[in-house]
C-alpha cells in the first residue's frame, strides 16, 4: 500500500480535526497545513499543527506542493474552492474538495473540465458513501417497482442540505433532469425528476430540533426507512477515496456523477426564486447560485462570537 502525504487547506470546519486520526489509521500521513484566515484567527494553523502532530505549517499554497501527494480543501466558503484547487491541479496533485463542491454552475464546470482532462478530483458529501446507502443499494428492488422517495436533513438549504440531495442521489443514481420547488412547510420541499421517470423529494432548511440524515424509499412491495449513523461517515468516505488517490483503486464515482447533487441543489434554488420547474441543463452559467462568501462570514461569527469581523 502506498503511503500518501496529505495536505490540508483551510481549517475552517470540524472536518480537518476529525479526518487527521482517520487518515493516519488508514496508513497515510498528514504532512502539511495551510489556513487562509478567512474564518480562523492568525496563528490558528500553527496551533492546529502542534495539537495534531503535523510537521509543516505553510504560508502559501505553493509551499505545500513538495510536501504532499493529495490536498484536502476544507474551505467553508465554497466560492474559493476552484482557486484553492487550481495550483494543485496544475501540479498534478490529487484534490479532495469538501462539500459542497461549489455553489454555481461555472465553478462546477471548471472542476468537471479539469477532471475530464485527467485531474484526480473527488470529495463532496460523505452521505454518498454511507453504510446505509450502500447497504440499501446492495439489495435494491428493480426500477420498475419504484414509487417514490424522500430524503432530508436540517440546519440549512445548502451547506447541510447538500447531504440530503447526495443521499437521495446515492440511492437513486445519476440522471436527474429537473427540479421543482413544491413549497415551504417549515422546510423547503423540492421534487427531483430523473430521466427514466422516477421521482424523489428533498426536504431541507433550518428546524427547531436536530433532524438526522434520513430517507424513506417506497416501492410497489415495500417501504424502507434509513437513518444515518453519523459516527461512521468520515471513515467510510476516506476508505473509499484514499485508495483512489494512491493509485490502487479506480475512482469510486466519477466527478460528473458526484457533482450532479450540487447541480440539483442549484436548480432547486433557481426554481424557488422563479416559481417554475428548472432543468439542470438550462441553469444559466452566470446564475449566482449559493453565496459562499456570505456563508463563510456567518460561519465565522458562529465559531468566534466574541471576535468582531
Amino acid at each position: 500500500m502506498k503511503t500518501l502525504r496529505v495536505g490540508m487547506v483551510d481549517l475552517d470546519t470540524s472536518h480537518p480535526a476529525a479526518f487527521v486520526p482517520l487518515i493516519r489509521s488508514l496508513g497515510h500521513e498528514v504532512t502539511a497545513v495551510f489556513d487562509s484566515g478567512e474564518v480562523n484567527p492568525v496563528g490558528y494553523a500553527a496551533t492546529f499543527a502542534q495539537e495534531h502532530g503535523i510537521q509543516n505549517v505553510c504560508n502559501t499554497l505553493q509551499e505545500m506542493m513538495a510536501l504532499i501527494d493529495v490536498v484536502f480543501i476544507h474551505s467553508c466558503n465554497w466560492d474559493v474552492h476552484v482557486e484553492r484547487a487550481r495550483p494543485f491541479v496544475e501540479a498534478d496533485k490529487g484534490v479532495f474538495i469538501d462539500k459542497p463542491f461549489a455553489g454555481n454552475v461555472r465553478d462546477l464546470q471548471q472542476l468537471l473540465d479539469w477532471s475530464a482532462e485527467g485531474a484526480k478530483i473527488s470529495g463532496g458529501s460523505s452521505l454518498r458513501y454511507s453504510q446505509e446507502v450502500a447497504g440499501w443499494k446492495s439489495q435494491a428492488f428493480p426500477r420498475e417497482d419504484w414509487v417514490y422517495a424522500i430524503a432530508g436533513c436540517g440546519v440549512d438549504a445548502f451547506n447541510y442540505g447538500i447531504h440530503a440531495y447526495t443521499m437521495l442521489h446515492g440511492l437513486m443514481g445519476p440522471g436527474i433532469s429537473q427540479v421543482t420547488h413544491l413549497g415551504t412547510t417549515g422546510q423547503d420541499q423540492f421534487e427531483l425528476l430523473w430521466k427514466d421517470g422516477r421521482r424523489g423529494m428533498v426536504s431541507v432548511g433550518g428546524t427547531a430540533g436536530n433532524i438526522p440524515f434520513y430517507a424513506n424509499i417506497v416501492s410497489q412491495k415495500r417501504v424502507d426507512y434509513l437513518q444515518v449513523d453519523n459516527s461512521k461517515l468520515y471513515q467510510v468516505l476516506l476508505e473509499a477515496v484514499l485508495p483512489y488517490y494512491a493509485g490502487e483503486q479506480p475512482v469510486p464515482l466519477p466527478l460528473k456523477a458526484l457533482a450532479e447533487a450540487e447541480m440539483a441543489a442549484i436548480a432547486a434554488k433557481l426554481s424557488m426564486e422563479q416559481g417554475r420547474t428548472v432543468s439542470l441543463k438550462d441553469i444559466p452559467q452566470d446564475y449566482s447560485g449559493y453565496d459562499g462568501t456570505s456563508f463563510a462570514q456567518s460561519y465565522k461569527r458562529k465559531k468566534y462570537p466574541l471576535i468582531q469581523s
